[in-house]
């Protein structure tokens, strides 16, 4: 029964999930979930002028990108996107976005 429970909650995290919010960067994070001209501006600055990890701001959360997601989500530094994916722990592997 035990191995049961177990593998069915892999199964369940293997899963792709959908969730909307703003692509930041990890210096500011949730300064910047108003996706303004600025704060855009200010992400793609940090990101790819200082070299700041890129993230996600979902509600008060703010998730980490797994490396194959990076280059994904270059073009849309500082936008209000919807991403469709999957979750591990704080990490997010990017399967699709959208604008």
């Amino acid at each position: 029964m035990r191995k049961t429970v177990i593998l069915t909650l892999i199964a369940l995290t293997s899963f792709a999930a959908e969730w909307t919010g703003t692509i930041s960067d990890a210096g500011c994070g949730a300064k910047h979930a108003a996706a303004t001209e600025k704060d855009m501006k200010c992400v793609q600055g940090c990101v790819k002028g200082k070299g700041a990890e890129p993230v996600f701001v979902v509600g008060d959360k703010v998730l980490k990108f797994d490396q194959a997601s990076k280059p994904k989500v270059m073009e849309h530094l500082g936008h209000k996107v919807t991403i469709t994916g999957k979750l591990e722990g704080d990490t997010i592997s990017v399967d699709q976005i959208k604008m």
